[in-house]
């Protein structure tokens, strides 16, 4: 049964990609509940209620499942129980045991392992077994990730030989972690696709993505990759939502390495930030997406208007002055996304600009050039 315009929808998480959800479900005509637990939270600031709240309280938690009649996350690091109690009173997409999968990187490594998709060698190091556990030189150098909570390069330290590694969990404060092979990388690559209750796919087109101290700085869609890995790729993000039975939008992150093997990073079971692009490129975009599956709607065209490049603008923009805003409006083809944070922090995502064009090559021209003077303007106020 298909929820129609009009009703209300819940959100857990109030950033930039609930902010972004909230716009596009109040554009197709509906109402947005936010749930978050910052009062200056970007989501809560433009939707039709806001409950500010912890998301595993039980009160805020009944009063969202009593007013809304579907509810999804914004991001997963929501508690898997906070899921299964909702689902007990309305539609929630996607569901706790997908979240549960995804929020935990030792258990999606696990899932991925155990399903025969391809991913970097790795270990399972776990606080209790660190002193004991044998751990096979070839992984070295490596990246060690802590298994709960990393993003943006947060909770990840590279090392290069077993005493690194101890002092680098001894940092981690005894956190379960994964130790991953570091391989020589050609190039990253994203797919973000949408699964329907319906079973019915539609799969975005490949971003290719370029990351600064592990936060993507830039994304070029078409990506310039051979078209075989494209499928390769694309074909494998839908077989992972089939395997998870996941309803929703996901994306799979993955290494495109010197011999051109395919290897996948991680999943994200939510809009993803290498998919902003589809706000302007595409005929839907990522967060109508999202408002479609949950609603159970038919899922949107993903067809291309043009080729697009999005470039994140960080808080180090913000060092001294707001950025001056012409240098992005200035470009008739560029489109400016600011999220309303109140503050600025150095590597703190405030907004996006992109770029179309009918060349990617053209676009991502123009987008390094503004990236450079917004950069230039910084160091001169500096």
């Amino acid at each position: 049964m298909s929820i129609m315009p009009g009703a209300m929808l819940g959100l857990l998480g109030g950033g930039q990609l609930g902010r972004m959800f909230t716009m596009a479900a109040q554009s197709m005509g509906y109402q947005v509940t936010v749930l978050d637990p910052s009062k200056e939270s970007p989501a809560g600031r433009v939707a039709d209620r806001f409950i500010c709240a912890d998301y595993s309280d039980k009160k805020a938690l009944r009063e969202l499942s009593a007013t809304c009649v579907g509810i999804t996350t914004e991001f997963e690091n929501i508690s898997a129980d906070s899921l299964r109690f909702l689902a007990k009173h309305c539609i929630v997409c996607p569901d706790a045991s997908c979240v549960a999968i995804a929020q935990d990187r030792i258990t999606e490594k696990l899932f991925l392992a155990a399903n025969g998709f391809p991913i970097a060698p790795f270990a399972v190091i776990r606080k209790s077994e660190v002193a004991s556990q044998d751990i096979n030189p070839k992984l070295f150098p490596g990246i060690l990730k802590v298994s709960r909570f990393g993003y943006d390069g947060k909770g990840q330290v590279r090392v290069n030989d077993y005493t690194e590694l101890k002092a680098a969990l001894a940092n981690m404060k005894g956190e379960n972690c994964v130790l991953e092979q570091l391989l020589p990388l050609r190039s990253e690559i994203s797919v973000i696709m949408a699964r329907g209750f319906d079973d019915e796919v539609c799969v975005f087109p490949v971003a290719e993505n370029e990351h600064h101290h592990g936060i993507l700085d830039v994304s070029i869609v078409p990506a310039s990759v051979p078209q075989g890995i494209i499928q390769q790729a694309s074909e494998m993000a839908v077989e992972i939502a089939e395997k998870l039975d996941y309803r929703g939008i996901l994306c799979v992150e993955f290494f495109i390495l010197d011999d051109d093997q395919l290897l996948i990073n991680e999943i994200a079971p939510r809009p993803h930030n290498s998919g902003h692009y589809t706000i302007d490129a595409c005929v839907t975009s990522q967060f109508e997406q999202q408002v479609r599956t949950l609603c159970g709607l038919p899922l949107g065209s993903t067809s291309l208007h043009s080729a697009a490049v999005m470039v994140n603008l960080l808080g180090d923009l913000w060092q001294h002055k707001e950025p001056d805003w012409h240098q992005v409006l200035d470009h008739p083809h560029t489109k400016l996304h600011l999220y309303g944070k109140r503050e600025a922090h150095p590597g703190r995502k405030m907004g996006h600009y992109t770029v179309l064009d009918a060349s990617a090559e053209v676009a991502l021209q123009h987008a390094l050039n503004i990236k450079r003077v917004l950069i230039q303007d910084l160091n001169v106020s500096s």
